[in-house]
């Protein structure tokens, strides 16, 4: 099995099966760089609405191609009538949301549901029909790409390229409208044309990804990718790189299990794959990762530990902690018995000079002691400006002021 997977993954397994990898791949990478300015522009709920808005198009297209060709399952027409059952799903959402009382969230769970439920009872309808098989709609429900043509492995393929194409001229615009649209439009930007183009691309995503990982699935396409990516940076262009990556490694590795696995849905795969690498993420970003946050909390409170522990000292108090007492130990600064070395009262002399620099600050300028988060917490040397200190000397040395 390992040698078959590594065939499918190195692109050795049929030209079909590397057309629907790639095809995959270039679908994923799409889904992540639309889904970053979703998510940015806070509307990554709207791309549910939107998947479920498509199966009512979907069964109507598998109608209209039963009835002109004598097979329902084309993917023009399929791809055509879920398009415009988004299209009209999104033109439904909004038009509850500026002309009713109820929010956004309201209007997306009244179209997701009004519009799945249709679509159930069309598949319904189908399945009862003698030349029509629902089995060929299955796979937009949950993804399947083992059923997958070459001809629409193609065309998802030069699709998903020409959206992230699109995203990725566009990325300037997308990226002032999902941070400042006030601005945007003050520089004489159409920001509702803007709004429009993101929105056709996130629809564009949803529709050629229904083949492949399915409507209920395809969500996550655009959702955990930037999520993911949101660990590793601040920076907007790092962000959709890292989304991108994400999202076509995620529909490249579920493609190629799903084509080791016939039986599992691709869909299903491909979610799980994001969510493990979306977990790795979760764990091991540097800048916000659970580990890398632990250990900086763990870190910031030695440090406290540390300074506290050095102050009572400095006013003769020796009841210590055991962390405290380890800590000062290791340091060199308290000997066996607790008593300061000759190191360990030069560095208590040093930060008791500090707390009183930190003291004098609050005592002269309390508004501005009250607003430094970090009052007390670091060498005064490290957050205040040069003069300022030398200023809160003169006042600590002068023997007619009172320290505070």
């Amino acid at each position: 099995m390992l040698q078959e997977l590594f065939d499918i993954l190195t692109f050795q397994s049929g030209y079909n099966t590397n057309v629907v990898l790639l095809g995959a791949g270039l679908l994923g990478t799409a889904g992540g760089v639309v889904g970053v300015f979703s998510l940015l522009r806070k509307r990554a709920l709207i791309s549910d609405a939107i998947s479920h808005a498509t199966l009512p198009g979907i069964t109507l297209g598998f109608l209209v191609a039963l009835a002109l060709t004598g097979t329902g399952k084309s993917l023009p027409f399929l791809m055509v009538g879920s398009t415009l059952s988004g299209i009209l799903g999104v033109l439904l959402v909004q038009w509850i949301k500026d002309n009713t009382r109820l929010p956004e969230d309201s209007a997306i769970g009244t179209v997701l549901s009004s519009f799945f439920g249709l679509g159930v009872v069309l598949m319904s309808y189908i399945q009862t029909l003698k030349s029509g098989s629902q089995a060929g709609l299955e796979s937009y429900l949950l993804g399947s790409t083992a059923s997958m043509l070459q001809s629409e492995a193609e065309m998802i393929a030069v699709s998903a390229l020409v959206i992230t194409l699109l995203a990725v001229l566009f990325m300037k615009e997308f990226g002032l409208v999902c941070f400042d649209p006030d601005y945007a439009a003050s520089r004489g930007w159409a920001v509702s044309k803007i709004d429009l183009l993101m929105m056709a691309l996130l629809l564009a995503v949803v529709v050629i990804g229904l083949k492949t990982v399915g409507l209920i699935l395809i969500i996550a396409l655009v959702i955990i990718p930037p999520v993911a990516a949101r660990f590793w940076t601040d920076r907007l262009g790092i962000m959709v790189a890292i989304s991108a990556f994400t999202g076509g490694l995620s529909c490249y590795l579920g493609a190629a299990l799903s084509a080791l696995t016939p039986d599992l849905p691709s869909g299903a795969t491909i979610v799980l794959t994001a969510t493990a690498l979306f977990t790795l993420s979760l764990l091991f970003a540097p800048k916000r990762g659970v580990i890398a946050t632990a250990l900086r909390q763990f870190s910031f409170r030695l440090k406290i530990t540390r300074r506290r522990a050095l102050l009572s000292l400095g006013k003769d108090q020796v009841s210590l902690s055991l962390l405290a007492s380890f800590l000062l130990k290791r340091e060199g600064v308290l000997n066996s018995d607790h008593s300061l070395t000759e190191k360990g009262q030069r560095t208590v002399e040093i930060m008791s000079r500090d707390q009183a620099l930190w003291n004098q600050y609050l005592n002269d300028y309390p508004e501005e002691a009250f607003a430094q988060n970090r009052w007390s917490l670091a060498m005064i040397t490290d957050i205040l400006p040069r003069d300022l200190i030398k200023e809160l000397e003169m006042s600590i040395d002068s023997p007619n002021k009172e320290i505070g």
